[in-house]
């Protein structure tokens, strides 16, 4: 360390030593590997919760109006009685619920790109995709906090698992490793798509099939023969046959199988279109 002497002050200029020592490669910090870094982003998504907590509007008073307004719409018409119709509904309305706001992934996505945060973003010396990965981690709270209504709401109302706590936490688990999975396709289009706005309708035309097409709200038997074929194939479909089984205690091994190998090519299919686009952006 080299020191200057002036009048009023004393100046350290540091030696040709310690700025080869700073500034060659064994001087600087490691970077966080790949589930650090996502771990971060996760964290900025919850913080934004926190310091925005109109963001939970969509986790806790959707599902809260959903579940009552179908329960008791639906229910004496359906069922002989709006209890009756819950306990075939509720795990139904829940898949529904969750699924539905797995498109504000994109829509945040979306917003993020147009303000220049991923710009920045791109810049760190970190895993590339740790900003998407991250902010879908951050999305997961959102997920388990708006099945945790749903049920506290259904219990209130008379809804009874038979599966007990174990098939309710592995219910939610379950629920929550598909829309993780499926949060892939709005992330895809929240980089192809404009504008949040789009966004959103185009999020809205694909759910909207998705939930009330499957057996969600009824019984697939009486529908007819070619409604019912987009209905059997439909992953929404086994996703809600597999949560009614393990909440009442009756596991459905197919429907879980097929719930697992949806969940799989949505993130090997959407997951590298999503990479793709976001590396050319």
């Amino acid at each position: 360390m080299t020191t200057t002497t002036t009048d009023e002050s004393t100046t350290y200029v540091p030696s040709a030593e310690t700025m080869s020592a700073v500034l060659s490669p064994a001087g600087r910090p490691t970077p966080p590997g790949p589930l650090a870094a996502s771990i971060v982003f996760g964290w900025r998504a919850m913080l934004r919760i926190k310091h925005v907590p109109e963001q939970l509007f969509d986790v806790t008073a959707f599902p809260l109006i959903m579940t009552l307004m179908f329960t008791y719409l639906f229910g004496g018409a359906l069922a002989d009685s709006p209890r009756d119709y819950l306990q075939f509904f509720l795990p139904g309305i829940l898949v529904s619920s969750v699924v539905m706001i797995t498109m504000y992934t994109g829509v945040g996505l979306n917003t993020d790109i147009e303000k220049g945060v991923f710009d920045r973003f791109r810049t760190l010396p970190v895993w590339r995709p740790a900003a998407l990965v991250g902010m879908i981690f951050g999305d997961v709270l959102r997920y388990v906090i708006a099945s945790l209504v749903i049920l506290t709401v259904g219990l209130a109302l008379g809804f009874r698992p038979s599966g007990g706590v174990l098939g309710v936490v592995g219910s939610i688990a379950l629920l929550v490793v598909f829309s993780f999975a499926f949060s892939w396709i709005w992330t895809f289009f929240g980089l192809v798509l404009r504008s949040e706005k789009s966004v959103m309708g185009v999020s809205m035309m694909v759910l909207m099939p998705l939930t009330f097409l499957s057996n969600v709200y009824v019984d697939p038997s009486t529908m007819p023969g070619w409604l019912q074929a987009f209905v059997d194939v439909n992953p929404i479909t086994h996703l809600v046959s597999a949560i009614r089984g393990l909440m009442a205690g009756e596991v459905d091994g197919p429907a879980v199988l097929w719930t697992f190998i949806a969940s799989g090519l949505f993130v090997v299919v959407f997951g590298s279109l999503t990479m793709r686009r976001y590396n050319r952006k």
